[in-house]
């Protein structure tokens, strides 16, 4: 016979799983206890519906677990101030019970047994994470200080000075043309004047 399962039984099934047993098991044992029915087409189309609802219900509540965590997400800096000693020691520890104070002082209610973080001892920056959902985790980052220790600014970085422009080199004189030298002008060679011959000697006149 086929049975629907009220409840979840080990070696045969979960609940609202339709399984097949044997007649006397199903109906001397399972069905007189509450732990299923038959699985008629009347309970069949009750087991649809209720699913139905169920997988809703489900897609609902993880929809808010992921709401929890965005705002999770989005919080102030937690910042958590205990008695420290003077190598940095904490008097006590810093546990899941601080995390959910700091959470819900920004208004957000969790509950403590769903913050997962290991007793911090000394101070320093550490990580909690929630689990809201089996399928929605989100981080918590916190920092443990010295009480009365305040808590140093962020440093702003100095604005980028910015480079002057790179000057242009100006534009390379180009030399100016050599004058080209003037011809020489090569002046005619004065004649030579030509030398007088000298006029003969007159002949001494001969005393007669």
């Amino acid at each position: 016979m086929e049975i629907i399962l009220k409840e979840d039984i080990t070696g045969l099934g979960y609940k609202n799983d339709i399984v097949t047993v044997k007649n006397g098991y199903g109906r001397n044992y399972l069905i007189p206890t509450g732990k299923a029915v038959i699985a008629s087409a009347s309970a069949r189309k009750v087991l649809a519906e209720n699913l139905k609802q169920q997988a809703n219900k489900l897609e609902k509540i993880k929809a808010d677990a992921q709401a929890v965590a965005d705002r999770i997400a989005n919080i102030k800096p937690i910042v958590i101030e205990t008695k420290v000693s003077a190598t940095g020691v904490i008097y006590g520890s810093v546990n899941n019970l601080h995390i959910c104070e700091e959470l819900k002082a920004q208004g957000i209610e969790v509950e403590r047994k769903k913050i997962v973080v290991k007793d911090v001892k000394e101070v320093g920056e550490y990580t909690a994470k929630v689990h809201l959902h089996k399928e929605v985790e989100v981080e918590v980052p916190f920092k443990v200080v010295a009480e009365g220790q305040p808590e140093a600014p962020a440093v702003e970085e100095a604005p980028a000075v910015e480079e002057a422009p790179a000057v242009e080199e100006a534009p390379a004189v180009e030399d100016a043309p050599v004058a080209e030298e003037a011809p020489v002008v090569e002046e005619p060679a004065a004649e030579e004047t030509p030398v007088a011959e000298e006029a003969p000697a007159e002949e001494e006149k001969t005393e007669e």
